[in-house]
């Protein structure tokens, strides 16, 4: 063993405040119900605290059934949606009727379902720009991840892979360095691990939690949301600063392809989603044991 869960998120609608859970089912895709909306622009480009750093303070809350296993939502099963200055928007559930042709997320477009003319008030107010919430359209579209790293894997609108792991031994490490610590929040990962040395997960390509096989497909490059203070949508210098002096790649990976990048992080695909029998139980809990199956011996080695 080298390590256990000590906390689980996911981010319903991305780029909005996470939800902390004890218990999440698991799909090939992500944690259930991560990243199932986005908020897109005009054009259908999919917008993010890169561009909309407020979209850090709207707090997303589902109802806590949402979380067991095999539940389906009813007709008075809403997301409901807080922000500062904005009444509460209830988003249904139950999947919408409407569709919005040419959205995209980075490389991929495609249609979504669209969440209609009330929750695109409410961001669009919000926001102070034209917006509208989608949610994506499981029965329609597939949306693979980077076929080079893991090929056959699909994601819903997460930037690239289904689970973002991270260490707490690596949050301390970094806090360590700066004058002003951060929270884990900063960096939206799907699973906290603690007990284990910092940058331990920079190592690992196969890992076990509570039977399922998990592999380490890629270190995760960052990008400048850490930079932004979550509780008020305002960015800052410092960390980006850090991470480049002590996680950079011309740090990390010396002999490698240099691509100017700066990690934090390993991302995670459900090796044996394909393979595990249908039935209950396929969920993960804070507390459970992380077993590593198989490692490289140094970042340097690791996939990125």
């Amino acid at each position: 063993m080298a390590a256990r869960v000590s906390s689980i998120f996911i981010y319903p609608v991305k780029s909005c405040r996470g939800i902390s859970l004890l218990r999440a089912p698991i799909t090939a895709t992500g944690f259930r119900w991560d990243r199932q909306w986005v908020v897109v622009n005009a054009k259908g480009r999919a917008c993010t605290q890169r561009v909309e750093p407020r979209l850090a303070l709207v707090v997303v809350e589902l109802p806590s059934e949402a979380f067991i296993e095999g539940w389906e939502p009813t007709q008075s099963s809403y997301m409901v949606l807080k922000a500062p200055g904005m009444n509460v928007l209830k988003v249904s559930l139950r999947k919408p009727h409407e569709t919005a042709d040419g959205v995209s997320v980075w490389e991929w477009s495609g249609s979504a379902l669209d969440e209609g003319d009330e929750a695109s008030q409410w961001f669009s107010d919000f926001l102070g720009k034209p917006y509208r919430l989608v949610r994506f359209n499981t029965a329609s579209e597939t949306r693979p991840v980077e076929p080079q790293y893991a090929p056959g894997h699909k994601i819903l609108f997460s930037d690239m892979y289904p689970y973002l792991l991270l260490s707490q031994g690596s949050m301390d490490a970094l806090n360590e360095l700066l004058n002003n610590p951060i929270p884990v929040n900063r960096f939206r990962p799907n699973i906290l691990v603690d007990g284990c040395e910092p940058y331990a997960e920079d190592l690992w390509t196969e890992i076990r939690i509570n039977n399922f096989t998990f592999q380490g497909v890629k270190l995760c490059s960052r990008c400048k949301v850490p930079t932004i203070n979550q509780e008020t949508g305002i960015a800052g210098p410092e960390v980006s600063e850090t991470l480049k002096a002590f996680r950079s790649d011309k740090v990390l990976r010396p002999t490698q392809k240099q691509k100017g990048k700066v990690y934090f992080g390993q991302n995670l695909v459900w090796k044996d989603s394909q393979t595990v029998a249908e039935g209950k139980g396929k969920v993960i809990e804070v507390g459970d044991p992380v077993y590593v199956l198989k490692m490289v011996s140094s970042a340097n080695e690791a996939a990125a």
